[in-house]
């Protein structure tokens, strides 16, 4: 068991000298203290955000209208200002290297600036001969291959809107996103190859297109036959011409993409984010918290489905070579993000808090990473046994970053930063800019102690809307119906005197027992250190005023059973660690566990299931990474 707060890294003098964040706070005439500069990022946004576009010399006109006006929800940013996302993103010197491509068959590619800008003025030029322009929507069914972020950076090259979906979405998981944006031109791959398999979505691209009325052309990317389908156009009709590079500058809100939420228990709600915001938010971000620029190489494994394929490719915006890896994490083996990393000499490699354990549970001890100084997780809380065994069998020099907060803001709340120490289970910071709160039930603030997380002040990444809802009511309700004024976020948090925090998991899937709430992230801490146990999922099944079962649902790792004496076991453990108030009263086993395409428990949708919801109405099978398991969580007839 590892102590939480255990300390396990602590910046050396030359980190702290050498990092881009010291370097703006000495030009900010603030140097020295993170938390008086976070401080001072909330509490004057105009001036911080002010110099956060001079700082990194934003390509656009500023215009002179003011900062910020109107409050949350509906603040706006730099009026009277213009840029476009695309031509920040692909400035530079055009010999360096800005993108490498691997997949898992072996293949790799990469693509000098100049070469990436020429790929990219071919594919705008293919567009326009399309009819796109300004406003209208592309969206692409593809996974995270070159031609996925080329196509992004078209669209946005000509103030268009970008959405994307990843080949393993089915047909109407796919429609219930891409329906609601009205698409001209659709992108998509023929098929794609994972975990050493070949999966046709031909036809599934065809059903997709004949759910999207307003949609004028289809444009195949052959990916497992040697040619495009004859019923459209090819990836390579697209950029058959060369023309110049032309930039769209918009003003700041203009949308750039729409993102969806998962969409697990109802139609997902399309988030839509500007140009300028996503601009100013990654360079913040990237630079001062993964503390990446020019010579560094930046890899984040993601699907085209996920936020995180968004915020990779801003490693663009800091001059950053951006590692896209097209493939399962598993095949052939666990250990194969990390030779990935050796092998291109990963400068910071970010993945999802369960790749982290499951290489853990592998007994992995990953070499040749010499050049590694970053790795971030996110997508779910990093328990403190994680962050041990990065630093025991990855690297002991390297600074983890556990990172939370959502595809609405692109972005984190809470992160790493190089100045601060890390320790076992614990985010070092608030992130620049975001002004987190931990509320409790009566709306104020509260340190030490768990409660909601909230922001209690604006971000220009927050969204500049929903689309399809002109009067904003579906927005506010999102964020704004607890605390008016004040974005609730949904998770748990608790922020430590010294500034560093603890999420614990979604707020609306809390253990209450007997008056004592706790996030599930502990629960799952106890329970998956266990090596029998493959992965685990609890409820709590009490409602409003009554008292109801806590039931605890786990897969096994290979030949391991459910042995009286591993519940003993886990039982004592849970008893010990937790309180007796959160012994399960019942352990089940089952064949997986629940998840969404981004990796994440579906806590809620099983609860609702364990109530009484029909399977089939409790959650959306098309946003779920293994629908099949769910019905082995209805209860029995």
């Amino acid at each position: 068991m590892v102590e939480e707060d255990a300390l396990l890294w602590e910046p050396t003098p030359e980190v702290v000298q050498g990092a881009r964040i010291t370097r703006y706070m000495e030009q900010v005439g603030r140097p020295g203290d993170y938390e008086d500069v976070w401080k001072w990022s909330v509490e004057s946004p105009a001036d911080f955000w002010t110099s956060i576009w001079d700082y990194f010399g934003v390509v656009g006109t500023r215009g002179d209208g003011p900062v910020i006006q109107g409050t949350m929800p509906d603040a706006e940013w730099f009026s009277g200002s213009d840029l476009n996302y695309a031509e920040n993103a692909l400035r530079g010197h055009p010999g360096r290297t800005a993108v490498i491509f691997r997949n898992e068959q072996g293949s790799r590619w990469q693509y000098s600036l100049g070469e990436l800008r020429e790929e990219v003025a071919r594919v705008r030029a293919g567009l326009v001969r399309l009819g796109v322009g300004r406003g209208d929507r592309v969206v692409a069914y593809v996974p995270n291959i070159p031609e996925a972020l080329i196509a992004f950076l078209a669209t946005a090259s000509l103030g268009a809107i970008w959405s994307s979906c990843s080949p393993d979405f089915g047909a109407a998981g796919v429609t219930d996103r891409f329906a609601q944006i009205e698409p001209k031109v659709l992108i998509a791959v023929d098929g794609y190859r994972y975990g050493g398999k070949a999966y046709d979505r031909s036809e599934v691209v065809r059903e997709i297109a004949g759910k999207l009325p307003a949609l004028e052309a289809t444009v195949w990317i052959p990916v497992l036959a040697a040619a495009a389908p004859d019923d459209g156009l090819s990836w390579d009709d697209l950029r058959a011409r060369t023309a110049p590079l032309e930039f769209e500058r918009v003003p700041f809100g203009h949308p750039l993409w729409v993102l969806y939420s998962s969409g697990t228990t109802g139609l997902p709600k399309p988030i839509v984010h500007g140009h300028g915001g996503i601009v100013l938010e990654h360079l913040k971000s990237l630079s001062f918290h993964q503390d990446l620029g020019e010579g560094d190489v930046f890899f984040w494994y993601t699907t085209t489905g996920w936020m995180m394929w968004n915020y990779l490719i801003g490693g663009l915006l800091v001059g950053s070579t951006i590692l896209l890896y097209d493939g399962s994490a598993a095949h052939p083996d666990t250990g194969v993000l990390w030779r990935l990393t050796a092998e291109e000499g990963v400068t910071y490699f970010g993945t999802g808090a369960p790749y982290i354990m499951a290489s853990m549970k592998a007994g992995l001890k990953p070499e040749g990473l010499e050049r590694l100084r970053g790795i971030g997780s996110t997508g779910s809380p990093l328990p403190p046994e994680g962050f041990a065994w990065v630093y025991s069998d990855v690297k002991p020099d390297v600074q983890l970053g556990s990172f939370s907060g959502g595809t609405d803001v692109c972005t984190g709340f809470v992160g790493a930063v190089p100045l601060l120490p890390i320790r076992a289970g614990v985010i070092p910071c608030r992130c620049l800019g975001a002004s987190v709160e931990s509320f409790d039930h009566s709306g104020s603030p509260i340190v030490g102690e768990v409660g909601e997380l909230v922001i209690t002040r604006p971000m220009p990444s927050m969204p500049v809307m929903f689309w399809n809802d002109p009067s904003g009511e579906r927005y506010r309700e999102s964020y704004f119906a607890d605390y008016p004024g004040v974005w609730r976020h949904g998770d748990w948090i608790k922020i430590l005197p010294g500034g560093g925090c603890v999420i614990y998991g979604r707020s609306d899937s809390t253990l209450n027992r007997g008056g004592v709430r706790m996030g599930t992230s502990e629960f799952y801490r106890v329970v998956e250190r266990f090596d029998e146990i493959a992965d685990s999922l609890v409820i709590d099944t009490g409602q409003l005023g009554t008292e109801g079962r806590l039931l605890l649902f786990v897969t096994l790792t290979g030949g391991a059973s459910l042995s009286d004496e591993l519940v003993s076991r886990m039982r004592t453990a849970l008893r010990t660690e937790l309180s007796p108030r959160h012994v399960p009263d019942e352990i089940h086993v089952v064949p997986g566990i629940p998840r969404t395409l981004s990796g994440k428990k579906l806590e809620v949708p099983v609860r609702k299931i364990l109530l009484g919801t029909p399977v089939e109405k409790a959650a959306n099978p098309d946003a779920m990474a293994n629908p099949e398991v769910l019905t082995h969580f209805a209860p029995k007839q």
